[in-house]
């Protein structure tokens, strides 16, 4: 059902991509919208330019009592903590519902929501399943935190079929009707322990992604991660497992060698869907990936052989195990959006080459230490940048060639005269960017910049 919100006073928190989306969704709608940001108007230009044909009324420069002490509504950026704020933290205690742009998107969407959440394979996940339901033959607009906002699903005024949305903890935290029809929890692994209190609060935080479902509804599972085994029983939708071995559950499952749907769509059904070594992606992890939008794109009734196509032609997103460039034998391999230890782990785990390790950038709470064994066996040579560099000395120092350097361009220069033909060059940070870059894409981008240079 949609929100009423003709009429409505209503704030938007942060002006980004998602912010400006609900920002045009709601003046569509009739809705009276504030805008806050903390930014300056200078570094606000493009995004004020995008909505300069709005009539919206603006707060910039940080995010005073005066923006909410009248609002109906409060539409959060999931950048931008509850907690951090207190003039919304007394809004909402007056009374003021706090939603974020997915819960908005989905209120006013007409076409059955796939959504996926996960620390890490997301994006890959949200792609994939994407392209399998357009090889099946469905209109589908893909987005959520993977980069087109849910609003703009609505805006576009297009008869989808399907909406596929990669979900972030943070969005979820601001949900209250949200319901996909189809669900995925891909794993949990600690990450963003500098917003959470501790790993169950952000796995509570992923697992809201089943919240407002039924019985009429899917959930994905993935049976390999102990902590999302551990939480399968609360969910009340219909559960359908993944996994690398065989389970007496409905599922999609790595068996023999082959990725074989059994019971996923219908109790008696056993369909191989295809060939492990068919997989194009690099990783043991992607094998997961696949499995989960494989299942997806099962109990959305597609068929095998075009489920096999979309996988067979899918060549992986930018940033992540991304091959840039062959040189004097040596690969170097764009995986900026590693930003959790978990995804370093999964990229060392990906070869068997001797490594040339780039990482490091602003820590999240990450236990490094437990990647004192990969690394040990995995990395020739380790090139720390960014803030955590300390921190990553005082968990892998000890184990083997460590240098600081000073930018990431360095990191790729020294990697270039350490590396020789058959090792691999790796930016896998484990780290969040913000300390020295935009974005992960900005560092993706500055390492391959760097590397094409040489």
């Amino acid at each position: 059902m949609a929100l009423e919100v003709d009429g409505r006073r209503v704030t938007v928190v942060g002006l980004g991509r998602s912010g400006q989306a609900a920002t045009r969704l709601l003046i569509q709608r009739g809705a009276r919208v504030t805008v806050t940001d903390r930014r300056s108007p200078a570094e606000l230009e493009g995004p004020l330019t995008a909505l300069k044909e709005c009539s919206v009324r603006y707060q910039i420069g940080g995010h005073p009592e005066t923006a909410f002490q009248d609002a109906d509504l409060i539409v959060m950026s999931p950048g931008i903590s509850l907690e951090s704020v207190e003039a919304i933290q007394a809004a909402k205690a007056r009374g003021v519902p706090v939603i974020g742009e997915i819960e908005l998107g989905f209120s006013f969407a007409k076409a059955p929501i796939v959504a996926i959440t996960g620390t890490n394979g997301k994006s890959t996940t949200t792609a994939l399943t994407g392209e399998i339901l357009k090889a099946a033959g469905h209109r589908v607009f893909i987005g959520g935190n993977l980069g087109r906002p849910v609003c703009e699903a609505v805006l576009e005024r297009t008869k989808w079929d399907w909406i596929v949305v990669e979900v972030s903890s943070f969005q979820l935290e601001t949900i209250r009707t949200f319901r996909p029809r189809v669900a995925a929890l891909l794993n949990v692994t600690p990450n963003h322990l500098d917003r959470y209190r501790g790993l169950e609060e952000y796995l509570a935080a992923k697992m809201r992604i089943f919240e407002n479902q039924t019985a009429d509804d899917v959930a994905v599972v993935n049976a390999d991660d102990p902590l999302v085994l551990k939480w399968a029983d609360s969910i009340r939708s219909r559960r359908v497992f993944i996994s690398r071995s065989p389970r007496p559950e409905p599922g999609v499952y790595l068996n023999s060698g082959r990725v074989v749907s059994v019971g996923a769509s219908a109790p008696s059904d056993r369909v191989e869907i295809l060939r492990q070594e068919a997989i194009p992606l690099q990783g043991s992890h992607n094998i997961e990936n696949v499995l989960a939008a494989s299942a997806v794109g099962i109990v959305c009734g597609c068929a095998p052989d075009r489920i096999r196509e979309a996988v067979k032609g899918f060549k992986g997103l930018e940033h992540r195990l991304e091959p840039v460039r062959r040189r004097n034998g040596v690969l170097y391999v764009n995986d900026s959006k590693a930003t959790t230890v978990a995804a370093l782990a999964k990229a060392l785990e990906a070869f068997s080459e001797p490594i040339v390790l780039i990482a490091g950038g602003r820590d999240k709470g990450g236990e490094f230490s437990l990647l004192r064994d990969l690394i040990r066996h995995r990395v020739k040579l380790a090139l720390m940048i960014g803030e955590a560099r300390p921190t990553l000395r005082a968990a892998w120092g000890d184990l083997l060639p460590f240098v600081e350097v000073k930018s990431l361009e360095e990191a790729v220069e020294r990697a270039a005269r350490e590396a020789v033909s058959g090792d691999v060059v790796l930016l896998s940070p484990a780290c969040s960017s913000f300390d020295m870059f935009r974005d992960f894409e900005d560092r993706g981008r500055r390492f391959k910049e760097a590397v094409n240079r040489l």
